[in-house]
């Protein structure tokens, strides 16, 4: 009689064949971590003031952008990433706590706090993420996942003012089917032009083995910059199953940062 395989090795030949997991979730991160680093605030429109066009809208979004990330110098934060799959073989669950410290330009030094849960599945997952997000701040790959006019087309869905101020929701539609690109809509601040809200999904298909995946991504404004404030990501696999990595932002300790160097075209 032959011995049973254990469950860890049955998941792993998984990987191994159809990596879907390991490159889904860096590809995640790649995209929505390093595209919106840096978002600081920007100069208050006066009482009264006329709804932006589309264009205005996006104008004032890529030159404050680029004034923010210049503008974040460092800081300090724990993030909590938590990864649970329902499905074949069976339901599995892990979680890693990391301090991250940044350096700008393009600096990012992790300490792993704690893990829990499976540990090989934190060790091939959600320990790559980590190397990911390095990745993403490489000169080649940063231009490429901005949300720029050069990596996108939009369209202007709402521009109703509202008090939660995140009132200008465009939709975005990328020029290229890139692995680092999305689909979907964002929601910009009338006030600091930031993206507040990400709902989305890769403008390519990461794999075979996944029938659909659904972004979540949440900003919160930390005194002056807006940064990460959450992100849920559910993978529907096409073998059935689910596969949802969250992860939660800490509190933010700002240790450097540049006078803004902002600019307000009149409408």
């Amino acid at each position: 009689m032959k011995p049973p395989i254990r469950l860890e090795r049955i998941f792993l030949m998984m990987i191994r064949k159809h990596p879907f997991f390991a490159f889904f979730f860096a590809f995640l991160t790649c995209l929505l971590l390093s595209a919106n680093k840096g978002l600081a605030q920007a100069p208050a429109p006066a009482p009264g003031e006329a709804r932006l066009s589309l264009s205005e809208v996006v104008e004032r979004l890529t030159e404050r952008n680029a004034a923010r990330a210049a503008a974040l110098a460092g800081y300090r934060s724990r993030r909590t990433y938590r990864l649970d799959y329902k499905g074949i073989p069976s339901n599995m669950h892990a979680e890693l706590v990391v301090d991250l410290k940044y350096s700008a330009p393009a600096t990012e030094e992790f300490k792993v706090v704690s893990q829990t849960g499976s540990k090989w599945l934190g060790d091939l997952v959600l320990k790559r993420l980590l190397e990911s997000d390095r990745e993403s701040h490489d000169d080649k790959n940063r231009d490429a996942v901005q949300i720029t006019s050069r990596n996108y087309n939009f369209t202007m869905l709402d521009s109703q003012g509202s008090a939660e101020g995140c009132s200008y929701v465009l939709g975005v539609e990328p020029k290229i089917p890139s692995k680092f690109l999305f689909r979907g809509r964002i929601w910009v601040d009338d006030k600091d032009f930031a993206v507040c809200r990400i709902e989305a999904e890769p403008a390519k298909n990461p794999s075979f083995w996944i029938k659909k995946t659904e972004i979540h991504h949440a900003f919160a404004k930390v005194g002056d910059f807006w940064l990460p404030a959450e992100n849920t990501s559910v993978s529907h696999i096409r073998f059935d199953g689910n596969a949802t990595l969250t992860i939660k932002y800490g509190a933010y300790e700002i240790e450097s940062a540049h006078a803004l160097n902002m600019h307000s075209p009149e409408p």
